[in-house]
C-alpha cells in the first residue's frame, strides 16, 4: 500500500526474524504514533529504518501493522 511516498507492506510480507522492535517513536499527526525497528541483515544493521502503527488513527486504519521503510533499505521479493 502507498501512502505518503511510502510503501506498508502487510505483515505477513516481512520477515521479522530480520526486524528488532527499539523503544522509538514518533508521531504524526493524523496516522497516530509510530513504533520503530532495527533492520538486521548479513552483519548489517540500521537502527529504526523501518516502522509501523500499531495503533493507527481511524483515518489511517488500513496500514495497522503494516511495515514501511526508509529509502536505503532495500527491499527483495
Amino acid at each position: 500500500m502507498l501512502l505518503e511516498g511510502n510503501v506498508y507492506f502487510p505483515p505477513e510480507a516481512v520477515h521479522d526474524e530480520y526486524l528488532t522492535r527499539t523503544r522509538s517513536f514518533s508521531l504524526c499527526p493524523w496516522k497516530g504514533v509510530a513504533r520503530y525497528y532495527t533492520v538486521q541483515v548479513d552483519g548489517r544493521e540500521a537502527r529504526n529504518a523501518a516502522w509501523y502503527y500499531p495503533h493507527p488513527s481511524p483515518l489511517a486504519r488500513r496500514i495497522k501493522n503494516h511495515v514501511a521503510f526508509w529509502g536505503d533499505v532495500r527491499v527483495e521479493p
